[in-house]
C-alpha cells in the first residue's frame, strides 16, 4: 500500500490509457472475422498462444477459460461485426477496473489459499461480452419468440420466451451463447494481461511475476450442471441471471488449487464502497451453488443522472482518497455509490443464508469507469 498510494493517480491514468473503455470503445487487437471465430471457440488458450497471459491464469478461471460446444456458425454476421472492434475492451455502464486495498481478512485459512493478505493491493475487473453478446441475445429473443409459438408454450411475459432444450432453436442458441461466454473470458484475460504490463511499467517488471489471477467467474449465463434434487443426482440447466457460481469444496469443476477449499466468489460493490471476496460453501446446495453478482441498484440510471452531477460524485470520491477516471459523460452520476444497495448488508445476507462465506473485504483506492 505504501508503495502504491503515492503513485495511484499515475497508475490510474496509465491503466485508463492501456485498457480501452467507454461506450463503443474499440480494442487494440486487430484480427479478422475468421480469427474471431477461432478465438471464441478456443477461449483464453487463443490469447495465451498470442502472448497474452499464462496457463495459470487459465487454470484459475471458470471452465478453464473456454466453455465447450461454442459454435460461431450460429452467431449472426451483425454480432460478429459488432464484436470484432470491441475485442479486449472494458465497456461502459457498471463495468469497471478498480485498484483495491485488502482492508480486512475474515477467513485467514481461505485467504491464504487464495493468496490474499492484509494491505495487499489487488485489481478487480468487471466486464463481459460487450456488443457481441448483446447482439446474440437480441437475435435469439426473436428466434425464441417464434419457437414459443411453434411449441405452444404460454408465456406470462414475452421476455421469458423459450424453447424445449432438445429443439434445434435451443441448441443453436446455447452454442451461440457459449461463444459470448468465451468472448467474455478473453476480454477479462486480455485486460488482466494489460493490467500486469501497466503495473510493471510503473513499479518495475519484477512486479509482474508477483501478480496472479485469483479467479475469473461468469455471470448471466446458463450451464448444464449436476445437482441433488429430492435426494437424487440430476442434470439441470442453471441460468444465473444477475448471479454467479459459488461451488463448495470438492466439486470437480473447481480448479485443483482451490478444490479442497471451495470456489472463490466475487461480489463487487459500487465505486466508493467495499467489494468482497468470498468462498462457496455447502449451504449453497440449496440454490445449486449460486450467489448474487453484486450489490444491485436502488435507483435507475436515469434517476441517478437526474439527482447527481458527475463533478460532485468525482469530488466526493476524491475526498475519500479514491482516484477516479471515466471515459464518458454521465457515467459517474449513473454509477454514484448511493445508486446501489449497501454491499456490506448484501454480503452479510449471503453469509447468513449459508450460500457463501466472507474471506476478505477490499476497499477502492482507484477506479476506472468506461
Amino acid at each position: 500500500m505504501k508503495d502504491v498510494k503515492p503513485k495511484i493517480k499515475e497508475l490510474m491514468r496509465a491503466l485508463f490509457g492501456n485498457v480501452p473503455s467507454g461506450v463503443g470503445s474499440k480494442g487494440k487487437i486487430r484480427c479478422t472475422l475468421q480469427e474471431l471465430d477461432k478465438a471464441v471457440v478456443e477461449g483464453v488458450q487463443w490469447a495465451i498462444a498470442k502472448g497474452y497471459g499464462n496457463q495459470e491464469d487459465a487454470e484459475h478461471c471458470e471452465e478453464n477459460g473456454a466453455i465447450q460446444d461454442a459454435d460461431p456458425k450460429n452467431v449472426s454476421d451483425l454480432a460478429r461485426k459488432r464484436g470484432l472492434p470491441q475485442f479486449g475492451t472494458l465497456g461502459a455502464g457498471n463495468h469497471f477496473l478498480e485498484v483495491q486495498r485488502v482492508e480486512k481478512i475474515l477467513d485467514e485459512k481461505t485467504a491464504k489459499a487464495f493468496g490474499i493478505f492484509p494491505d495487499q493491493i489487488v485489481v478487480m475487473v468487471h466486464c463481459g461480452s460487450r456488443g457481441f453478446g448483446h447482439q446474440i441475445c437480441d437475435d435469439y429473443i426473436k428466434v425464441m419468440l417464434d419457437a414459443s409459438r411453434k411449441y405452444n408454450i404460454a408465456l406470462p411475459d414475452r421476455e421469458l420466451c423459450c424453447a424445449p432444450i432438445e429443439s434445434p432453436e435451443a441448441k443453436r442458441y446455447i452454442s451461440a451463447m457459449y461463444c459470448a461466454v468465451n468472448y467474455a473470458f478473453l476480454n477479462r484475460h486480455i485486460i488482466a494481461h494489460w493490467v500486469k504490463e501497466t503495473v510493471g511499467s510503473i513499479f518495475g517488471k519484477q512486479v509482474i511475476d508477483e501478480m496472479h489471477t485469483v479467479y475469473d467467474v461468469c455471470h448471466n449465463i446458463a450451464k448444464l450442471e449436476e445437482h441433488e434434487v429430492d435426494g437424487k443426482r440430476k442434470k439441470l440447466w442453471v441460468h444465473r441471471k444477475g448471479a454467479t457460481r459459488a461451488f463448495w469444496a470438492g466439486r470437480p469443476e473447481i480448479p485443483q488449487a482451490y478444490r479442497n477449499v471451495g470456489q472463490p466468489v466475487i461480489i463487487p460493490g459500487s465505486m466508493g464502497t467495499a467489494s468482497y471476496l468470498l468462498v462457496g460453501t455447502e449451504g449453497g446446495k440449496e440454490c445449486w451453488g449460486t450467489t448474487c453478482h453484486g450489490a444491485g441498484r436502488t435507483m435507475s440510471r436515469s434517476e441517478a443522472v437526474r439527482t447527481h452531477k458527475d463533478e460532485d460524485v468525482a469530488h466526493n470520491l476524491e475526498s475519500m482518497g479514491i482516484s477516479v477516471i471515466s471515459a464518458s459523460k454521465d457515467v459517474l452520476s449513473e454509477e454514484a455509490p448511493n445508486a446501489y444497495k449497501d454491499v456490506d448488508e448484501v454480503v452479510r445476507s449471503v453469509e447468513l443464508a449459508g450460500i457463501s462465506k466472507i474471506v476478505a473485504r477490499n476497499v477502492p483506492i482507484g477506479v476506472a469507469k468506461g
